[in-house]
């Protein structure tokens, strides 16, 4: 789901702030205020576009005076040399929102396309691709939006979405069925319960105390083909860990019914555009 618009906007003017702080000395020295430009955002490589609208609205904060066209949405294809969108207006507002625009767009087409492309190699089975809470602090929402755009699943967005009782809470706390009969006596109805398990038997302990999903993590896929079998349809098995490009195929056809992966937010490779300015002739 995309985010309200004052969510983005906040984002935006929290990178305007950091960017610009109090003056651009290049530009507002440089540059008149009278002289208008044209600006076109240009593909540099082949993916999926995610945030060009809101790489336009950077501009639109700067100056209600500006005009735009985007030529390609969120979640279509593009390929090297296309144009993705054009800007037109003060020549100052057009420099001082170049770096933020491009940070953005970039960012979230990089996940879009890293998304996309784990989509791609799982399809055909019933493994949906899905991220975790994996995410740049202040941008996880932006974040969780391109992988949707790019064809994956959120996980949760955070700590409140779901209990998910995990090695680190189970060191602290005791057994996964003492952790999880504790959080029902606390949980509302609407709450369910995730349990992370390393092994078949602590499948067997989650399954025993209806756990609704379970999470599979850093196992093999043949301990991963073993768990589908033992649940049986009974939860949701999500499996974690050790996925990369070259491994999530296999995970996807031991049967499990979501693969998350953090790559494609904590350390997704930008997606390459670039944005070309030049006076106007008008």
């Amino acid at each position: 789901m995309k985010p309200l618009k004052f969510e983005i906007d906040d984002i935006i003017i929290r990178a305007l702030k950091e960017d610009i702080n109090y003056i651009d000395v290049t530009t507002d020295y440089l540059i008149d205020d009278s002289l208008t430009a044209t600006a076109k955002f240009i593909s540099k490589d082949d993916g999926v576009i995610c945030g060009a609208n809101i790489a336009m609205r950077v501009f639109e904060l700067l100056d209600k005076n500006i005009s735009r066209e985007v030529y390609i949405n969120d979640g279509q294809n593009v390929k090297k040399g296309d144009v993705i969108a054009l800007i037109k207006g003060s020549a100052k507002t057009l420099l001082k929102g170049e770096r933020t625009a491009l940070n953005l767009i970039q960012h979230l087409s990089g996940v879009a396309t890293a998304t996309n492309r784990y989509v791609e190699l799982v399809k055909g089975t019933k493994a949906s691709i899905a991220d975790t809470r994996k995410t740049l602090p202040g941008l996880r929402s932006l974040q969780k939006y391109a992988v949707t755009v790019g064809g994956g699943k959120n996980h949760r967005y955070n700590l409140s979405d779901c209990a998910m009782i995990k090695d680190t809470h189970l060191d602290a706390y005791g057994s996964i069925t003492n952790a999880v009969n504790a959080l029902r006596q606390h949980l509302g109805h609407t709450v369910k319960i995730e349990v992370e398990t390393t092994n078949l038997n602590e499948v067997k302990e989650a399954m025993s105390v209806g756990a609704e999903l379970i999470m599979l993590d850093n196992m093999s896929c043949d301990e991963m083909t073993q768990a589908v079998k033992l649940v049986n349809g009974n939860a949701v098995l999500e499996a974690s860990g050790n996925v990369n490009d070259k491994t999530v195929r296999a995970i996807a056809e031991t049967g499990v019914d979501i693969i998350s992966v953090g790559a494609i937010t904590h350390s997704v490779k930008c997606f390459d555009i670039s944005m070309k300015i030049q006076k106007n002739q008008d």
